[in-house]
């Protein structure tokens, strides 16, 4: 039998989110009905409040998300009916050539259910980065499901499903970081922390907190940090050197997403140092660098997908980590809220008052 379950609506842009009855489907083949226990609520769902994203409205926001495998479809065999997982939006296909040739992390083809969600009139939902979790159940494929050790608590599980994990794999899987490099983070947000966090963990020596607001500057140091620098009335370029020995950063990560602060990540690293690009710029903007810079630094320039990570490698060894106290996840839940508090939490990341609220849903209380 379907499901019918409260869930999170975004109908228009800009408008408030409603919380609406969905319907939610049985599972087809390759995919997987799963009972949310708990729901970041991450700037990318803003975003497509926002209809910064497309303009596939209604949307069914959420998906930084963790919770039980209620039920799966015919051909399902990587997960079951009870397993404990987070949820993730890059279910690799293992067919494309990114997957073929070893790097599956870049999978071209990634896939969600094929079923769709409605509201109660029929109206198709677009789930948020094909998962929509902030809703009692959702329908994904089974692919998006990465089963962890249940020991975990869902609040702080889910949010490997996005912006933690986009930070922590820029630092760690995109940016190569290790042990005694010297790490700048332009951007002290969730995903900005996250590496911070993940360089720290990576053995960096020297890892600088840029950002604007001094309050998220200190969030920062609580992640490792060794410095912070408050680009509002410091030249952040200059103040890297200067903690750097006068050579800039080995690795510079920008989680803002626009080109002010690229062009200051790319002028803060050492010569033949790492830029890692894992903010997301919106499609009007544009970079503009002189050619004769980008030749004669020499080093990469990077963009991270979702961390370039993979989820069956990456979710499982990081809530280990966590498990053992080597991992700071609990730092980012700044609250829990239930499903119709989710405006009043946009408000509050908007204001930079919360680095996550997270919705808890009622069996999940602990």
């Amino acid at each position: 039998m379907p499901y019918e379950v409260q869930g999170v609506v975004a109908r228009g842009k800009g408008k408030p989110v409603t919380l609406e009855t969905i319907h939610v489907p049985d599972p087809g083949p390759g995919e997987a009905v799963v009972n949310v226990q708990a729901c970041g609520v991450c700037h990318t769902d803003l975003h497509y409040r926002e209809g910064g994203i497309n303009d596939d409205f209604p949307f069914l926001l959420g998906h930084e998300a963790a919770g039980v495998v209620e039920a799966v479809g015919a051909g399902v065999t990587d997960v079951a009916p009870g397993d404990y997982v987070i949820l993730n939006w890059r279910a690799v296909c293992g067919e494309c050539r990114a997957c073929l040739r070893g790097r599956p992390w870049y999978c071209f083809n990634t896939h969600n259910a094929t079923q769709k969600m409605t509201l109660a009139d029929g109206t198709v939902l677009s789930p948020a980065l094909g998962i929509g979790a902030f809703v009692e159940k959702t329908l994904v494929a089974s692919g998006q499901c990465t089963k962890v050790d249940p020991a975990a608590r869902p609040a702080v599980a889910g949010l490997l499903g996005c912006g933690v994990m986009a930070g922590l794999g820029a630092a760690i899987n995109t940016g190569g970081v290790t042990r005694g490099d010297s790490v700048a983070v332009i951007g002290c947000g969730g995903v900005g922390d996250a590496a911070i966090l993940g360089s720290s963990v990576a053995g960096a020596g020297t890892i600088i907190a840029v950002d604007v607001d001094d309050q998220k500057l200190e969030w920062a140091r609580g992640f490792g940090a060794t410095h912070t620098v408050n680009s509002r009335t410091t030249d952040p370029v200059e103040a890297i050197r200067e903690l750097t020995g006068g050579n800039g950063a080995d690795v510079v990560i920008e989680a803002v997403g626009r080109p002010e602060t690229y062009k200051q990540a790319f002028y803060a690293r050492d010569l033949a140092g790492t830029v890692v690009l894992v903010g997301v710029p919106t499609p009007e903007m544009q970079l503009e660098l002189p050619l004769l810079d980008v030749f004669g630094r020499g080093g990469s320039l990077k963009s991270s997908w979702y961390g370039d990570c993979l989820p069956s490698r990456d979710f499982p060894m990081l809530i280990g980590l966590y498990l053992q106290g080597r991992l700071n996840l609990e730092g980012f839940v700044s609250e829990t809220i239930s499903i119709d508090q989710v405006e009043d939490a946009f408000a509050k990341m908007e204001r930079g008052e919360v680095l996550r609220s997270v919705v808890e849903f009622p069996a999940a209380a602990v």
